[in-house]
């Protein structure tokens, strides 16, 4: 039974993964900076005026419901097109569920953004922020290529270093 269910998990993880490389392909074609090591969960709604505008690095994980916007309709150009703003994520980080990034904001390396933030300004490398507007809640944290925390246990909690 157990085999059973080891292999079961295996395919579905296996299925996972090539779906999620094809979706990394899609966002790629439509002219996204997204790395084939990124994991885009699906439902995740990337601007789609300046596509070229989003910036997500390696090994970052979006979670899903999350919106990431590269372009302000309230701010105008002198030609009263709307103002266009690279928008970018570090690498390592993980971006939880229904998230909002704005235009124009830089999340550094290492980054935990929690549930439901609108993250309105820039966020410093290693930190965990929540809210609306998110706050940075922590700092010193690290990541590893997976998202995950690596200064943090289930025995210990957060390990100060």
């Amino acid at each position: 039974m157990i085999n059973i269910l080891k292999i079961k998990f295996s395919i579905i993880l296996f299925l996972a993964s090539v779906i999620r490389k094809l979706r990394v392909f899609k966002y790629r074609i439509r002219g996204y900076d997204i790395p084939y090591s990124a994991v885009i969960e699906g439902n995740v709604k990337l601007d789609r005026l300046y596509t070229k505008g989003i910036h997500i690095g390696s090994n970052t994980l979006v979670g899903s419901g999350v919106v990431i916007l590269s372009h302000d309709h309230c701010k105008r150009t002198n030609d009263n097109q709307p103002y266009l703003i690279d928008t970018y994520i570090g690498r390592n980080c993980f971006i939880a569920l229904n998230s909002i990034i704005l235009p124009g904001v830089k999340i550094g390396d290492e980054v935990i953004v929690g549930a439901g933030s609108v993250i309105t300004k820039d966020i410093p490398s290693n930190s965990v922020v929540a809210g609306n507007p998110a706050r940075i809640i922590r700092t010193g944290i690290k990541m590893n290529n997976f998202a995950a925390l690596e200064n943090w246990t289930v025995e210990n909690g957060w390990i100060i270093e």
